[in-house]
């Protein structure tokens, strides 16, 4: 059975991705060294990008687990390449991660790429194929929240630290929500194959509805407190406080203004 695509066309990064990791490198370097006049700007636009070229890593992941594990059809569609426009779900994937973020600071788990699962054999190739996504976030999170536990924050400046840890939030915030078991998300993907043919059957109906109704649960007050209890303490565990965190958050939504004590912190 063929693993891998034959045309070099199919696994070539997109232009429109090396575009957004350019933005990202660019705004990255103006949060660093203070170039920019409104350094909230600089972190809106460096987390954000920062922030997609995760998700295009996340749905890579996928598709390369997939190709690896017997579906070669994913280099056709365009999912090795990178480009968020080749998505299937490019709304779900990219658009709505992106309003969430801007809204309300959380990490919402993108739409995943279509994985035709019939060419896959043995459960576990399945289940690495759903679990590749969030670890790609995890992944990323430790990227991120490196120089905190490194102890390695000397010389960072307090603007680009702040930027690191909102980021780093998101990927906490993506990596658990994806990793749920429920309907839809890949943490229930990672269990569906060890489950019974009649309980798949009976769950299958609720699929599209998993997400609206994990947001759902979040909205209630106590559910919400226990969820952002849990990131922050997963965050601290990694070595990130929480003022960094918060004037990470304030600072990305520079038009609401940022606090002064954001500001004025070293």
């Amino acid at each position: 059975m063929a693993t891998a695509t034959t045309r070099h066309g199919d696994r070539q990064v997109s232009p429109v991705f090396v575009g957004i990791l350019a933005v990202t490198a660019v705004t990255g370097w103006a949060t660093w060294t203070g170039f920019a006049a409104q350094p909230g700007v600089a972190v809106f636009l460096f987390v954000t990008a920062a922030w997609i070229v995760s998700l295009c890593l996340h749905e890579y992941a996928h598709a390369r687990t997939a190709l690896h594990s017997g579906d070669i059809t994913v280099g056709a569609k365009g999912y090795l390449t990178l480009n968020p426009l080749k998505y299937t779900h490019a709304l779900l994937s990219i658009v709505l991660p992106v309003l969430f973020v801007i809204m309300g600071g959380i990490g919402l788990p993108g739409g995943a790429v279509f994985i035709e699962r019939g060419r896959i054999r043995g459960r576990w190739r399945h289940s690495l194929v759903s679990a590749a996504g969030p670890l790609t976030n995890v992944l990323f999170a430790a990227v991120c929240t490196a120089p905190f536990w490194l102890h390695a924050l000397d010389g960072v400046p307090r603007d680009f630290r702040n930027a690191l840890a909102f980021l780093a939030l998101l990927q906490v915030t993506a990596a658990i929500l994806n990793f749920l078991p429920v309907p839809g998300l890949d943490g229930y993907g990672v269990l569906e194959p060890w489950l019974s043919y009649k309980v798949k059957r009976q769950v299958e109906p609720f699929a599209p509805f998993g997400l609206l109704f994990v947001f759902a649960l979040l909205w209630v007050p106590s559910v919400n407190s226990v969820f952002f209890d849990a990131i922050e303490a997963i965050l601290r565990g990694l070595g990130v406080d929480d003022f960094s965190r918060y004037c990470g958050q304030e600072t990305y939504r520079f038009w609401q203004g940022t606090p002064e004590i954001c500001t004025l912190s070293p």
